[in-house]
């Protein structure tokens, strides 16, 4: 069985419809799960079907699912997202998995193969790497905040002790929205304690420089990017995401703000 590619005879090495089915899915899947917009997602499962001759694929893809069909062949997949992420690198070499295919540097095997290592990779930074940058960059927004240097060492304590308790809260409760809360609440205190002593000044540009590591900055900008696309429901679902996580932020600095 053969298909154009390129303008090229090419033999087609993966037949199957039900199993180029599995492949789009599956790049889908780990694009949505780390990060990648809504759009992209969907142009790139259209594109690996295109390359094995399928033009006329359909998708629609949401936050927690994946429904994908091919007209007058197979009935619609669909394929569940419980969890979420944040993995750029990811999605890029899902990307460059996607260009290969299309260009023939890779048969469908191979691409499939790549993708079941992607998805099981671990690329993610050490935990106490993660610490450091969140630590570092409290103190950097501090600064960009208009900040005194003197602030500087609070905001980096504030955050980085933050950051630690979001991730092993998360961790360990899976509760969505009360890691956030709880991370905030002690950075709350915490900037508070150093104002109390006398080693900090500003107490709403520590509260601020601390909390930015934990804003889903990425989510927000998918949810912008996805509305301006037409794809209001992912838009508006992430968009409703990034709106709890940030009322779950400043409810726990309210809290502290409050008794103070």
């Amino acid at each position: 069985m053969y298909y154009c590619l390129g303008g090229k005879r090419v033999e087609n090495r993966f037949p199957q419809t039900y199993e180029v089915i599995e492949l789009c899915l599956l790049a889908g899947k780990i694009m949505l799960q780390c990060g990648g917009e809504t759009y992209r997602v969907e142009d790139t499962m259209t594109r690996i079907a295109a390359t094995f001759g399928i033009p006329q694929s359909h998708s629609y893809v949401t936050p927690t699912g994946i429904i994908f069909s091919i007209d007058g062949t197979e009935p619609a997949k669909f394929i569940r997202i419980s969890e979420r992420t944040t993995d750029l690198y990811k999605v890029t070499l899902v990307n460059g998995v996607s260009r290969k295919l299309s260009s023939g540097e890779l048969t469908a095997e191979q691409a499939l193969n790549r993708l079941k290592e992607i998805q099981d990779a671990d690329f993610t930074f050490p935990i106490y790497q993660q610490i450091i940058a969140a630590s570092i960059s409290s103190g950097c927004f501090l600064m960009m905040f208009l900040g005194q240097w003197s602030d500087f060492i609070p905001a980096v304590i504030a955050g980085g002790l933050g950051f630690v308790c979001f991730v092993y809260i998360h961790q360990i409760l899976k509760v969505r929205f009360f890691s956030e809360f709880v991370a905030s609440l002690v950075i709350g205190l915490i900037a508070f304690l150093f104002v109390k002593i006398g080693v900090g000044t500003q107490l709403d540009k520590i509260i601020i420089g601390s909390v930015m590591p934990l804003v889903p900055g990425l989510l927000i900008t998918n949810a912008v990017r996805d509305l301006m696309a037409g794809h209001l429901v992912s838009g508006l679902s992430k968009g409703a995401d990034a709106f709890l996580t940030a009322c779950a932020i400043g409810t726990g600095i309210a809290v502290v703000v409050a008794f103070y």
